[in-house]
């Protein structure tokens, strides 16, 4: 990609941004001036969803205080000694630093690969709809159907990934992606890479809100695309770094079915998550008050991230 065209990718992006913008009233006022109006559309499903979560919530205090089963029946009260259990479990360690890793592995790609990806894009590459579709797909189909595509190809004996080595004359590159703990967290961190559409589509949306006379004016004193990239497009789109880098990592909390269906947590649980690892717990017998107990820790930690997240964006405001 030239200069020229890194030049035109925020005044492209700006165009597209004022075409789309909805038109205003007459005297630039919005229709909707009453707050009623909210509480008319909203109020139903606010109800319904507050009765809902709060209802969980009670529920599931309530279990992660009892040993009991599946039935929830014969439940016995043991305090807080499935919150101490969770906390001493090496297991339940291992995948809330899983999940924390895999967290930072794709906000590091996101940052990086996801950044110039998006401006390429938006610069006006040509076949951009072709990658556009590509780097969206996994966004857009349900990540459990990805996965266990993605689980099919790490098969040691016949999967597309080894077979394709082989083929290559690479074979000595083959590995047992589901068998050795390296392999199985390099064949997650290759599927973590292929689901950063999310992260584009923020950046490609946001760099609509540039001033594309500074990139302009960069240009015509001489500056390179490198330059327009490192030195000004990335921190001027500071808000949009702050917000992929906290969606991805609360995502990482939401990874259950990208884990769950590609490496299973094997070897050994060596790859487990958060999510995968209260799946299996609640299997055993009289374990789905331990699992509610490690639910709320997960869910604390989401919330302390999630109020970070807040706090850290009324600051970049």
């Amino acid at each position: 990609m030239t200069t020229t065209e890194t030049s035109t990718l925020v005044t492209r992006a700006g165009e597209r941004r004022q075409r789309r913008s909805p038109a205003r009233g007459v005297r630039g006022r919005s229709p909707f001036r009453g707050g009623w109006y909210v509480v008319l559309f909203l109020g139903p499903l606010l109800l319904f969803y507050g009765v809902y979560f709060l209802y969980s919530f009670g529920i599931l205090g309530m279990v992660s205080t009892e040993r009991v089963g599946l039935t929830f029946r014969n439940a016995v009260d043991v305090g807080m000694q499935n919150f101490v259990l969770v906390l001493e479990d090496p297991t339940f360690q291992r995948s809330l630093i899983n999940t924390i890793v895999f967290g930072l592995f794709s906000v590091l790609v996101a940052l990086t690969l996801g950044f110039i990806l998006a401006m390429m894009l938006a610069s006006g590459v040509r076949m951009r709809r072709l990658f556009y579709t590509v780097f969206l797909l996994p966004s857009l189909i349900p990540m459990s159907l990805f996965a266990t595509v993605f689980s099919r190809m790490l098969e040691t004996r016949d999967g597309a990934i080894n077979d394709g080595l082989r083929n290559l004359g690479l074979g000595f590159l083959a590995q047992d992606w589901l068998g050795d703990p390296t392999a199985a967290y390099v064949a997650i961190g290759i599927l973590l890479t292929y689901t950063i559409g999310l992260p584009i589509m923020y950046y490609t949306t946001d760099v609509a809100q540039v001033n594309a006379s500074i990139v302009e004016s960069a240009t015509l004193d001489g500056a390179s695309v490198w330059q327009i990239y490192r030195i000004m497009l990335f921190p001027l789109l500071r808000t949009t770094h702050i917000t992929v880098i906290l969606s991805v990592i609360l995502g990482s909390f939401r990874a259950f079915d990208i884990i769950y269906f590609s490496t299973g947590g094997q070897p050994g649980g060596r790859t487990d998550i958060t999510g995968t690892y209260i799946y299996k717990a609640t299997l055993g017998l009289d374990r789905v008050g331990y699992a509610a107990a490690a639910s709320i820790i997960v869910l604390i930690i989401a919330l302390i991230i999630s109020v970070v997240q807040i706090i850290v964006r009324r600051k970049a405001s």
